[in-house]
């Protein structure tokens, strides 16, 4: 990360800290999941580079980025995006995201997807369902603070054992996300409630959906996976077997390859 260019941008109450490969090529957001933060793209992001300006953002509470009391709630989230796209002047970039990530890319494609070439959702929360259920704010907040009483190496074998697949690259950075992590971000139902319907009927620009196993994790399932698609016919649905919720670090070059095969496919 250090190698890269880094920086930060003022958009409303948050200062977000972003890093990213630059270089006169076409921009690629990634926008992390819950309590990660920009940095566990990192392996992904080298891979991408040759080809893309690869931007990573630390959502606010998350990462280097400042930590609001409240404005962790999807809507406030994509506004965020958006101010990072504009400061940035990212012209018509690819977005993709990783669950709570891929909810604010969603939201962010259902007001401004004439300004995006493509969003790409990895093993979102099936938002879009209306018997989705609400967060378990006294348990979020318990792990977050059981995290922060490991040590970085702790972090690390924990979770070496927990998921013995993925790379060595991708611990240290979850580790070290983990460490950052407000404890503000459980403050995510005290913010704009999204209209998931209004918002998806907003949504234009081509859209790919990644879906891993539900039996190892993964949050949408077949199903869901189906409702979301009657909502927007141009949703293209790669499942990739045998990954849980972390879809890239199980089976990081099969994921690779559906993202490229999906953006070859959308700019032929």
């Amino acid at each position: 990360m250090d190698l890269w260019q880094h920086g930060t941008v003022v958009v409303g109450d948050a200062t977000l800290w972003y890093a990213r490969t630059g270089g006169a090529l076409p921009p690629l957001l990634l926008v992390h999941g819950f309590s990660d933060d920009g940095g566990c793209w990192a392996s992904f992001a080298r891979r991408m580079a040759p080809h893309y300006d690869v931007v990573m953002v630390d959502a606010r509470g998350h990462g280097r980025s400042s930590d609001p009391r409240t404005g962790y709630d999807a809507v406030t989230q994509a506004r965020d995006l958006a101010g990072v796209i504009d400061a940035l002047g990212l012209e018509r970039p690819l977005v993709l995201g990783h669950s709570m990530g891929a909810t604010t890319a969603l939201a962010l494609a259902g007001s401004r997807s004439d300004r995006l070439a493509a969003i790409m959702l990895e093993d979102p929360p099936p938002v879009w369902c209306p018997a989705t259920g609400g967060f378990d704010l006294a348990r979020m907040h318990d792990w977050i603070v059981s995290l922060k009483r490991c040590t970085r190496d702790e972090l690390i074998a924990r979770e070496r054992t927990n998921n013995p697949a993925w790379p060595d690259d991708e611990l240290g950075p979850w580790a070290d996300a983990k460490l950052r992590l407000s404890l503000h971000v459980i403050h995510r139902a005290d913010g704009a409630t999204p209209d998931w319907p209004a918002l998806l009927a907003g949504v234009r620009c081509p859209a790919l959906l990644i879906t891993g196993d539900p039996a190892r994790g993964a949050l949408v399932e077949p199903a869901t996976a189906a409702q979301l698609r009657d909502a927007l016919p141009q949703l293209v649905i790669a499942h990739i077997a045998g990954a849980g919720h972390c879809i890239r670090r199980d089976r990081p070059t099969t994921y690779e390859q559906q993202v490229r095969q999906f953006v070859a496919h959308i700019s032929a």
